[in-house]
C-alpha cells in the first residue's frame, strides 16, 4: 500500500508487538501516522519511534483519544483554574467483566496485553494530563481469575510532581459499573451507567468524573459545615470522530498533534514502571 502511493496517513491499529514496526514503515515513507496506543511494548523501542519520526520531520500521534473528549477539556480548564486547589489525592477505577469470547486471540492472553497496557494506560494518560507528571509508582498484581500470563486485576500507588498522591484498582473479571467506559458514554456498545470512576480532591473541593459534579464548601474546610455542590455543564462531542478530525488537520498542517509520539511515550513510561513495580515488588521511580 505503502509502496503503491496516493496516501496521506496511516491509522496504525495493528497488535501492540507491531506498532514500531508499522510506525517505522509510515515514518519511512514520510507519511504522518496515528499509533493506537500504547505506543509500543516497551519504552526503549518506543523511543526508537519518536526519534525517527522527530528526526524526519514525519508527525507521529498517539491514539489516546480521550483526551479528545470536550468533557476532558472541560475538567481540564477546571482543574487548571483551581476550582479544587491543590491537588492532594486521586482515586480511580478500572471494573468491568470482558467476556471469555474477547480472550480468544492469542495476544490479548500474552505479555504486551492485560488491562494495565490495553485500559489502565487510557487511565494513566488522563491522569498526567488532568493532575501532574507521574514521578513514581508501586504496584500488585494478580493472574487468580484466569491463570493468563498476564494480570486480571492491579492495584497501583501513583506520586505526582505536585505532591498529590494516587490510587489506580483496575480488574477485567468483575462485572461492576465503575469505568471510564460504562461512565462516560463515549461508545454507545457500552451500556452507561451514572456512577463515577474518578475522583480529584484539592485542598478547596473535589471533583468527580465523568459527571463533572464540584464538591466545595463556601468558607475555610471545616468537616462540621455542609459541602455544596454543582455540576458543569456538559460539552458534548465523539472523542474518537474528533481524534480523525485532528489527524486530518495535522496532515494537512494546520495543527500540531494533540497527543504527540513523544507525549504517548511518558505515559508508556509510567505503564513499563508500574509492570517493573509489580515484578519487583519495589516503589520504582518514572523517567520522563
Amino acid at each position: 500500500m505503502l509502496a503503491a502511493g496516493g496516501v496521506d496517513g496511516v491509522i496504525l491499529a495493528t497488535p501492540n508487538r507491531l506498532h514500531v514496526a508499522g510506525g517505522q514503515a509510515c515514518v519511512a515513507a514520510g507519511l504522518p501516522v496515528l499509533v493506537e496506543k500504547p505506543l509500543a511494548t516497551d519504552v526503549a523501542s518506543g523511543w526508537r519511534l519518536v526519534a525517527a519520526a522527530e528526526a524526519a520531520g514525519v508527525a507521529l500521534l498517539t491514539g489516546h483519544h480521550r483526551r479528545h473528549n470536550p468533557l476532558i477539556a472541560a475538567a481540564k480548564a477546571m482543574l487548571d483554574a483551581g476550582a479544587i486547589g491543590t491537588p492532594v489525592a486521586v482515586q480511580g477505577m478500572f471494573w468491568l467483566g470482558k467476556p471469555d469470547a474477547y480472550f480468544a486471540p492469542d495476544w490479548r492472553r500474552a505479555p504486551g496485553a492485560g488491562p494495565i497496557f490495553l485500559n489502565l494506560i487510557h487511565d494513566i494518560d488522563l491522569m498526567r494530563h488532568l493532575v501532574a507528571e507521574i514521578t513514581a509508582v508501586q504496584a500488585v498484581t494478580s493472574n487468580a481469575v484466569r491463570g493468563n500470563p498476564v494480570e486480571d486485576v492491579a492495584v497501583i500507588l501513583l506520586e505526582f510532581a505536585c505532591g498529590a498522591l494516587g490510587t489506580m484498582n483496575v480488574c477485567d473479571a468483575i462485572p461492576a459499573p465503575w469505568s471510564w467506559e460504562l461512565t462516560a458514554g463515549e461508545n454507545p456498545a457500552y451500556p452507561r451507567t451514572d456512577q463515577a470512576c474518578y475522583m480529584i480532591g484539592g485542598s478547596q473541593g473535589a471533583l468527580e468524573l465523568p459527571s463533572l459534579r464540584l464538591w466545595h464548601q463556601t468558607g475555610p474546610r471545616d468537616w462540621w459545615q455542609p459541602l455544596f455542590t454543582r455540576i458543569a455543564p456538559h460539552p458534548a462531542g465523539d472523542s474518537l470522530l474528533r481524534q480523525i478530525a485532528q489527524f486530518a488537520a495535522v496532515i494537512r498542517g494546520l495543527e500540531v498533534p494533540l497527543v504527540s509520539g513523544r507525549e504517548g511515550l511518558r505515559t508508556l513510561a509510567v505503564i513499563e514502571a508500574i509492570k517493573t513495580a509489580a515484578k519487583t515488588g519495589h516503589r520504582v521511580m518514572v523517567d520522563n
